[in-house]
């Protein structure tokens, strides 16, 4: 019998119906905003027999890739990686950090998604809102800031607002948020670490995570989160914080065991060790030269035959969001590419930008060159 308690289920028309999964799907090159190309013999690493995430094995894996990262971005703070999507550090951050206020800063879709996690989780959110294609400026963050009187535990930004192409300037900011001691600086970085260079500890960023199928070019699953001294000693002040993703506990076990606190996607971890000797020999300015080297010649074309949509100066370097200034058919258009050149890019971000605009995403092992295949693929199909 049903419990007196048992809320009932909302009642939506299901459409869903199984659709067996195949061995036969052509294989695209993926230049969406992620997940993105993966090399060959990363995927391979994932192949290896199976160990126990408790065995020295599993302590040799995870302290290297830890290691490895930190030294990849150059930062001194204590960094996890979970089995996540980098959403899991929108909760965490939210629950390890603020008592009652936040001030999200928002300008595109998943910036407002971090604002709803947080009025989910009961805390009493103001937002620092722009219209969407526009970047948050430091000084707007001050002045909120200057005003509040200490009011609030943390503030938000979102490094590289993917639906909309904005790359928001985290640097100033961090040090805007750095001048004002009882406030943390929170960045989801996502969609843009790993391809778009920031030096973490100079700018004060409490808390910036990222997720491995972007600009890592790993296989999706894991979440990067880099949290300085002070966010640790915050949480650990206070009475309750996130169980999975809690900074005590995640550097506390990691100090005891070098493992992480529960088990982990043991394969995918064998493939960002894999990749992230890559990364290391190519650097992070290195990296993030390539990707403003894509980001330049995308942009460049983008403005000879359409408009860039982000705010002139705040273009993202992973992710071009570009106007469909001609009125192309949009969704026509990526199925041909798809159909005729195996390559797959993105429209725009939900209903309000999916045919005014579309996304090509530059980031992880594309280059140039790569980039200007599709580039004339979509002029062939469009007839630009």
């Amino acid at each position: 019998m049903p419990s007196r308690y048992t809320v009932a289920r909302t009642q939506v028309a299901s459409v869903t119906e199984k659709r067996e999964y195949r061995d036969d799907y052509p294989e695209k090159t993926l230049y969406i905003p992620g997940p993105t190309e993966v090399r060959e013999d990363v995927i391979e690493a994932m192949c290896q027999p199976m160990f126990g995430h408790r065995m020295d094995r599993m302590t040799d894996l995870y302290t290297t890739i830890v290691e490895d990262t930190k030294e990849f971005l150059g930062t001194d703070n204590d960094l996890m990686i979970l089995t996540a999507s980098g959403t899991e550090f929108w909760e965490a951050s939210t629950l390890n950090l603020v008592d009652e206020n936040i001030l999200c800063t928002t300008c595109g879709s998943f910036s407002e998604r971090h604002a709803n996690v947080a009025e989910r989780l009961g805390k009493n959110v103001d937002r620092l809102e722009y219209e969407w294609g526009k970047a948050v400026k430091p000084e707007d963050v001050r002045e909120v800031l200057d005003q509040s009187d200490g009011k609030y535990d943390v503030v938000s930004c979102v490094m590289n607002e993917s639906s909309t192409g904005v790359r928001n300037p985290i640097e100033e900011i961090g040090d805007v948020v750095a001048e004002y001691p009882d406030t943390y600086f929170v960045v989801d970085a996502v969609s843009a670490l790993g391809g778009d260079y920031v030096d973490i500890d100079a700018h004060d960023i409490d808390v910036i995570f990222a997720s491995t199928q972007k600009a890592f070019a790993m296989p999706p699953g894991l979440a990067v989160c880099v949290v300085s001294d002070d966010a640790y000693d915050r949480e650990v002040s206070k009475d309750s914080a996130s169980w999975y993703g809690g900074f005590q506990r995640a550097f506390d076990y990691y100090d005891r065991k070098g493992q992480t606190h529960s088990t982990p996607a043991i394969p995918i971890m064998l493939a960002y060790r894999k990749q992230m000797k890559y990364m290391l020999d190519e650097g992070h300015e290195g990296r993030s030269k390539r990707h403003e080297e894509m980001a330049e010649y995308t942009r460049d074309w983008a403005n000879e035959h359409f408009a860039m949509f982000p705010e002139e100066g705040y273009e993202s370097q992973t992710v071009a969001c570009i106007e469909n200034t001609q009125r192309i058919d949009v969704a026509a258009t990526i199925e041909q590419v798809s159909e005729e050149y195996d390559m797959a890019f993105s429209n725009g971000y939900g209903s309000t930008l999916g045919e005014e605009t579309f996304r090509i995403g530059h980031m992880g092992e594309h280059d140039v060159e790569s980039i200007e295949a599709l580039t004339d693929a979509i002029e062939d199909v469009a007839g630009l």
